[in-house]
């Protein structure tokens, strides 16, 4: 029997391994970035072209590579970084493992130009799918150019699965900030098409938050710090105020790596409790060092997960040093211990009488009756309860839509009660309509339709009907846009500036027009169908919408228009408006799909008569 078992070729594997270490052209940038760094490089040039799908370019002026160094850097598992097994315990330098110059080789054409300081001239090499094509000598200053040409010219499959330049060279950009917030000591430039994205000179740990992400983020940083045996915790958090509706502004650094970590995200958010609104995320730029052996950062591919030895007691320290950071700077409410309780007499005034509390009862108040009889109709009596505040109201509604039929009966915030003797054409009869009170902010059309109870969420039946006549419009023509008097000024970071004007003619063909001044967005023309009061919500859900997800340019539309009809919908209804009313449920019923809205919510539900009549 012949062997089935055999070695594979050093190009397959070199594939293989890319599939695990190379992802995207951001990959590709991590990696080269991180080299330069741990070559010694205080100056860096990024250069991208077309997202990094044509052209990815890394000059450094680190110490560069000999010649028989250039050559052994492509194999795989060759590394300086490591000389035994205990070097992976006591890790000073960002990469390792030996595979990625390798991995890059192979799905790529790479060109490497190094030159050390001891060196007359420089070495050039060229390789194609880990074949080499050329070798030799050329002129260059200290340190190493790669150059990244065509990446995955020979593999299709992943190449076609590349997002549009946009969502790739958003992705570099959060590799580029990562490594540019943790190193304020090294000089960096990136470009993307000939633009000039980043300009950072070697500065301090501050004034390099302010310049990646916006100057407005200078006054709005609080300095955290603390030494321990465990950890030494130093960096900044965000002044709660300036918290906002999406994530991408949280960072952690330990031992000058970028990291995610929930547990320790949550030790932030906790310190935040109360000082910040539901659904918003506090900003942070966290750095932490601990003993080398007391982490294991060689648990994932792209080495963003670590363990920790002692995390925690870790999670403990950090909660309670942001704590005391926003207590210090008068953020957070704080107590004066100094002051005697037993002293602390409140002030008094003669002037001012004492009034006698009053308990006001309802002496006809019965506990165990269990219906409210009316006189506006002998035969039906229609009760709505269970609503308040409208915030409750919202809520209760919002519920009561996503009930299934068999669980509508225990549904609190609407209790209708009809007679016993009240049959289900009866009440087909009694004007097959039900109005809920009109103080509500969002309401719902209750009718009888086709011996069907339906129930019909107002709000989102709005959202419905506008978003189909947007994309109509769209389609065809620019949507209207209105002028305003006064400007919406609103301070953006470089990452939500680049976002905007990436999907420059999508925004203006849907009404917005706006000028750009430094950090802040001057937004002077909205669409027409949004009210001023909601313009702002409005270009804030944009930003969310199109910084979090990862969108198809056939996707954007969608999105945009979505985001417009929401906010328009944003009106109150006037429930007892019989016209608004029957127009808008007509409306409702012409959409092509009139059972949700764009984004999957609940529009209609419905509870046959007869099993209605059953529970009566």
């Amino acid at each position: 029997m012949s062997s089935i078992i055999r070695l594979l070729p050093d190009n397959i594997a070199n594939q293989i391994a890319a599939g695990e270490v190379i992802q995207r052209p951001a990959s590709v940038v991590k990696e080269l970035l991180e080299n330069a760094i741990d070559a010694g490089a205080d100056k860096i040039h990024l250069v991208i072209r077309d997202g990094g799908r044509t052209l990815i370019q890394i000059v450094d002026n680190g110490k560069g590579m000999t010649e028989e160094d250039a050559h052994m850097c492509f194999e795989r598992h060759a590394t300086s970084k490591l000389r035994s097994s205990e070097d992976l315990f006591t890790l000073q330098t960002k990469g390792f493992r030996g595979e990625a110059l390798a991995s890059i080789a192979a799905i790529a054409h790479v060109e490497l130009i190094t030159k050390p300081a001891e060196s007359e001239l420089a070495y050039k090499i060229e390789i194609e799918g880990s074949e080499l094509k050329t070798t030799g000598v050329t002129t260059s200053s200290n340190g190493t150019t790669f150059s990244v040409k065509n990446l995955f010219y020979n593999v299709p499959a992943r190449r076609n699965f590349l997002k549009s330049d946009q969502i790739e060279n958003g992705h570099i950009s959060v590799e580029f900030e990562r490594l540019a917030l943790v190193h304020p000591e090294v000089e960096f430039n990136y470009s993307s098409n000939g633009t000039t994205l980043f300009t950072l000179k070697k500065s301090n740990l501050k004034k390099r938050i302010s310049e990646v992400l916006g100057k407005n983020y200078e006054q709005r940083l609080v300095p955290i710090e603390a030494l321990t045996d465990i950890v030494e915790i130093t960096g900044f958090v965000v002044k709660p105020e300036f918290s906002k509706k999406k994530r991408g502004d949280q960072y952690l650094f330990v031992n000058d790596r970028f990291f995610k970590d929930n547990y320790l995200n949550h030790a932030v958010t906790s310190a935040f409790e109360n000082l910040i609104a539901d659904r918003a995320f506090p900003a942070y730029f966290i750095y932490l060092k601990v003993p080398t052996q007391s982490i294991d950062v060689n648990v994932h591919p792209t080495k963003t997960e670590i363990k920790f030895e002692e995390d925690r007691a870790i999670y403990q320290i950090l909660k309670s040093t942001i704590k005391q950071a926003l207590g210090k700077f008068h953020i957070a409410p704080s107590l004066d211990f100094s002051l005697n309780p037993e002293f602390e007499i409140p002030s008094f005034s003669q002037r001012n009488e004492a009034i006698q509390p009053v308990i006001d009862t309802n002496p006809n108040y019965n506990p165990f009756q269990s219906k409210v009889n009316s006189s506006r109709n002998t035969n039906t009596i229609t009760r709505m309860s269970g609503f308040g505040r409208e915030s409750d109201n919202k809520m209760a509604i919002d519920n009561f839509f996503e009930l299934s039929k068999e669980e509508l009966d225990q549904f609190p915030g609407v209790d209708l009660e009809i007679e016993s003797n009240t049959t289900a054409a009866q009440v087909e009869l009694f004007h097959t309509e039900i109005n809920i009170q009109q103080h509500l902010f969002t309401g719902v059309h209750i009718i009888l339709m086709h011996h069907e109870l339906t129930i019909i969420h107002a709000n989102r039946a709005r959202q419905r009907v506008i978003y189909e006549q947007l994309m109509h419009t769209f389609m065809l023509q620019p949507i209207a846009s209105q002028q305003l008097l006064f400007p919406i000024e609103k301070e953006v970071d470089k990452k939500e500036l680049i976002i905007w004007e990436s999907n420059k003619s999508s925004l203006e063909r849907i009404g917005f027009n706006w000028t750009i001044s430094e950090d802040q967005l001057n937004v002077f023309g909205i669409p027409t169908c949004v009210r001023e009061v909601e313009a702002l919500n409005c270009i804030d859900e944009i930003i969310i919408q199109l910084s979090q997800n990862e969108l198809h340019p056939g996707e954007i539309a969608h999105t945009l228009i979505n985001t417009l009809a929401f906010s328009a919908s944003r009106t109150k209804i006037n429930l007892f408006e019989t016209e608004i009313r029957s127009e808008l449920i007509h409306q409702l019923f012409q959409c092509k799909e009139h059972t949700f809205t764009p984004n999957g919510l609940k529009i209609i539900t419905s509870l046959p008569t007869e099993e209605l009549n059953a529970r009566l």
